[in-house]
């Protein structure tokens, strides 16, 4: 017999906030969750993992555990028949209702026999996407998106089920672990993955159920799409394979829409396209998933990835974030890891946020990637970027938002009584947040740390305020002290910080003579914004009069004078640019954006930013 691990994680429902103490048993043993809301099992007996590598075996791969999750004030969950397999580490992710909106009875729920055991499972039904006419379903959006969440009807689409709403990657981690067996080789998995991505975009893209008036993007029906199991464990390497290429489809060459990549499991039921056991016996031949994909469905097929990630902020920058990189992606990363580790404590705060990938930023990285069952590396990557913009959206609720540093439902409102050193509350993570954006405007404020403690730096950071805005610098938060931070910030709102006015990484391709597009805007913007005025026409076109700019800046820099933006040149703007911003805000005498700041730089700022948007 060998052994396989559980890992539980608790959290409030809808709220992402971790629970901890709370009591979950797996059949007779009983342990508590931690702070974060964890909990592990380790040496639960399971099946040898030959068994569900051989497609012939008729004995079940798999054990099976029950599990009750209790804690006072809190509905009662229990989840009976959660899969463990051999070697592999079984993830179950809890969410508790409150007691104020609790059912009167204990919720239970069954995870169903593993959909590779089913005799009377079907294939995806590839006549499904065919109307009637015998032509393809044509596309209603006007490009592939990945979604933030996919609604999911539980049944045939016909058929009187209920409709449950899940994260886009949270449901293909689900249809990856209850379709195919986590044991298989990563390559076969890749595969499987890629298909099972492949054909829900393909849903969406052609909003193949809503334009028929249903209020679904996909079922659970294999006769239709592909199988989903609402609550039930996923499992550990399929959950870090699917953050890492969740966002990646195939398509067919010279086409838009993502492909209807059909499947089947080869064994019980045989189709036309993927056969799930057959990519076991390919990757154990060397293929990768690429080539068993080729295999299957033809050369004509590539793998495209996009970053149209609807209700994510900001998009991945095209390359890994690593210890000792600068850049306004990295100050990105800082921000929302100091967000995210209000309300996850096992994540240190960086400090300052300065786009600097240093040692803290590293550490910080590691702990949110072991928070979240990532690789733990401390790079953040495709998959890492997009978790830490998942759980940053989730925990301030902001996915409609481009303001920085505030959490949903602030109220704004003055809390009564003053804040000062040693008080601990909402309202002072309120005042941290505000100082912390102001502080992105001025180095007379420092950043702090948001922790919802009034310690001796956020007094600091008070008194630096006060100082700038004209106020008693007494470091204690007043009804005169609160309304000017309120209104600092929401001055803010109006003005991009130095931070998001830089020129952001190098592209790549040295720019000149003849360069057209959006990064000529950048170098132009920048060029204008250095010298103080508007020279220069910002028209995307890298002209004559823009290698004369280019020479000049050159030359007052101790670069090579040759009028070409290549690396050494970008990235010298790119400190000029900023050291610029945060001369102009260190200089104001007085704290009053919109009567300082906007006023005297906004014809500036515009240049800069609007006019570097690739239209």
């Amino acid at each position: 017999m060998a052994f396989g691990k559980l890992v539980v994680q608790v959290s409030v429902a809808q709220e992402a906030l971790p629970l901890s103490e709370v009591s979950v048993s797996v059949d007779s043993v009983t342990k508590m969750t931690d702070e974060n809301g964890y909990v592990q099992f380790d040496d639960i007996e399971a099946p040898d993992v030959l068994y569900s590598l051989d497609p012939n075996n008729t004995q079940i791969p798999y054990s099976t555990v029950d599990v009750t999750i209790e804690k006072e004030n809190y509905q009662t969950q229990i989840i009976q028949k959660v899969q463990i397999f051999a070697g592999q580490v079984a993830l179950l992710n809890v969410e508790l209702l409150p007691e104020s909106r609790r059912y009167a009875e204990t919720e239970v729920n069954v995870i169903p026999d593993h959909q590779l055991l089913n005799k009377t499972r079907h294939s995806c039904a590839s006549y499904e996407a065919i109307n009637e006419n015998g032509l393809q379903q044509q596309w209603v959006l006007n490009y592939p998106i990945i979604p933030k969440y996919v609604t999911v009807h539980l049944g045939r689409p016909t058929a009187s089920a209920s409709n449950v709403t899940v994260s886009f990657r949270d449901y293909i981690k689900n249809v990856a672990s209850s379709e195919i067996y986590p044991t298989w080789p990563e390559q076969s998995l890749r595969a499987n993955i890629y298909c099972q991505i492949s054909l829900v975009m393909n849903r969406v893209y052609t909003e193949w159920y809503r334009s028929k008036g249903y209020s679904f993007d996909i079922t659970n029906s294999t006769a239709f799409d592909q199988y989903y199991v609402h609550n039930r464990n996923i499992f550990e390497n399929i959950s870090e394979i699917v953050d890492d290429i969740f966002n990646t489809y195939i398509r067919k060459l010279g086409t838009i829409n993502p492909y209807y990549a059909e499947y089947c499991d080869g064994r019980q039921v045989w189709c036309n396209g993927l056969k799930q056991w057959g990519t076991v016996d390919l990757a154990n031949k060397g293929y990768n998933a690429f080539e068993i994909l080729k295999y299957y469905y033809g050369n004509d097929i590539e793998l495209i990835t996009t970053n149209r990630i609807e209700g994510v902020s900001g998009s991945y920058p095209g390359y890994s974030l690593k210890r000792g990189m600068q850049s306004d992606a990295v100050a990105t990363i800082q921000a929302q890891l100091n967000r995210i580790a209000v309300n996850y404590p096992s994540i240190p705060v960086v400090y300052p946020v300065d786009g600097i990938f240093g040692a803290q930023t590293e550490a910080a990285v590691k702990a949110f990637q072991k928070q979240f069952n990532l690789t733990q590396d401390g790079i953040v990557g495709n998959g890492t970027w997009y978790k830490i913009s998942y759980i940053y959206v989730a925990v301030k609720k902001l996915a409609e938002l481009s303001s920085e540093g505030v959490q949903a439902g602030l109220d704004f409102e003055y809390p009564g009584t003053p804040l000062r050193e040693g008080t601990r509350s909402i309202k002072v993570q309120e005042i941290q947040f505000f100082l912390n954006k102001i502080a992105l405007f001025t180095t007379r404020v420092p950043t702090i740390k948001i922790d919802s403690y009034f310690g001796s730096g956020t007094k600091a950071a008070v008194i630096a305020f006060q100082r700038l805005a004209g106020l008693t610098p007494d470091g204690v938060v007043g009804p005169a002290t609160w309304n000017t931070l309120v209104e600092a910030y929401e001055d803010t709102l109006d003005v991009q910080s130095p931070v998001q006015n830089a020129l952001g990484p190098y592209p790549g391709t040295a720019l000149r003579v003849g360069s057209s597009g959006s990064d000529v805007r950048k170098v132009q913007s920048a060029l204008n914004a250095i010298n103080g005025n508007n020279a220069l026409v910002v028209d995307g076109l890298f002209g004559q009069a823009t290698e004369r700019a280019v020479r000049t800046f050159q030359s007052q820099n101790g670069l090579t004078v040759d009028g070409v933006v290549g690396q050494a040149t970008w990235n010298r703007l790119n400190e000029v640019l900023i050291s610029t911003y945060s001369t102009l805000l260190t200089d104001l005498d007085s704290f009053r954006l919109r009567e300082m700041i906007y006023d005297s730089y906004t014809d500036l700022m515009w240049n800069t930013t609007v006019n570097s948007i690739d239209y």
